[in-house]
């Protein structure tokens, strides 16, 4: 099986042309490893689609199928025009959340920099959750998949790897949910750091840094219709928020390496 390994701020994947193979989680846990595998945060399949230029598919690295990946989306519009599968510069794919609209930056012939709309986000109520040490309130965020985001005034001091996991397989969160911790910077800036259902302390989030921009605005800590930056462990993204809460993330993509494996 041949694939290309890339990224967007650290958040990376293998990525794959054509279908998704019967033992997909055997195969995506295998190369997921970081010791044993070729490591990555999951597996992401691309393929032609009958409703948009494109489909992905998402795999985390357990092998659980997600049905959106911010990070992953730009990656997939520098895989398509990269490889020459597409020359558009505006083009559509397919998601288990929606049909998204990306808009690519290409420089000498590469794409740098892609703009995803990632569709209208749902932010609910606070809720707070019980847990063994204590209680924590957070708001729960749909951009495609669930979120919880949880302001903090120290977010580097967040014990995430012992919080994580408690808030992700919460009795709240049936299907379990990605957790979000972010701390005000300014009117402008959010530093967030991020567990992902299914993948653990990963470096950046695409759709978490949506959904913590889409939690600031709601609750009039970052201001609508104006771009907000995200810090992740992995480095920056872009993000806007309509009045209407229709979100628009900006973001780099990067390729590691191509590679080859034996499954």
């Amino acid at each position: 099986m041949r694939f290309t390994k890339m990224h967007g701020l650290g958040n990376d994947y293998l990525y794959v042309w054509g279908g998704v193979p019967d033992n997909i989680i055997d195969i995506c846990t295998k190369l997921s490893d970081r010791h044993f595998g070729a490591g990555s945060d999951g597996m992401i399949y691309i393929s032609p689609s009958d409703v948009a230029d494109f489909k992905m598919r998402i795999f985390n690295a357990d092998g659980s199928e997600a049905a959106m990946c911010g990070n992953g989306i730009r990656c997939v519009g520098k895989y398509v025009y990269n490889k020459g599968y597409t020359d558009k510069t505006h083009l559509t794919v397919e998601t288990l959340s929606g049909i998204k609209t990306l808009s690519l930056t290409v420089e000498d012939g590469r794409v740098t920099r892609v703009s995803v709309g990632m569709g209208r986000a749902a932010v609910g109520k606070e809720l707070a959750l019980e847990l063994p040490f204590g209680t924590v309130s957070g708001t729960p965020v749909s951009v495609g998949n669930p979120h919880f985001v949880v302001f903090t005034d120290d977010v580097e001091n967040v014990p995430l790897e012992a919080l994580g996991p408690m808030i992700e397989k919460h009795e709240t969160f049936p299907r379990r949910v990605n957790v979000e911790f972010v701390q005000k910077i300014s009117d402008d800036k959010l530093r967030m750091r991020v567990w992902e259902r299914g993948s653990g302390v990963t470096l950046a989030c695409g759709t978490g840094a949506c959904a913590s921009a889409a939690a600031a605005a709601s609750l009039g800590i970052c201001r609508k219709d104006a771009p907000v930056t995200v810090a992740l462990d992995g480095g920056e993204l872009e993000i806007s928020v309509s009045k209407d809460f229709d979100i628009t993330m900006t973001g780099p993509a990067e390729t590691v390496y191509e590679g080859e494996a034996e499954i």
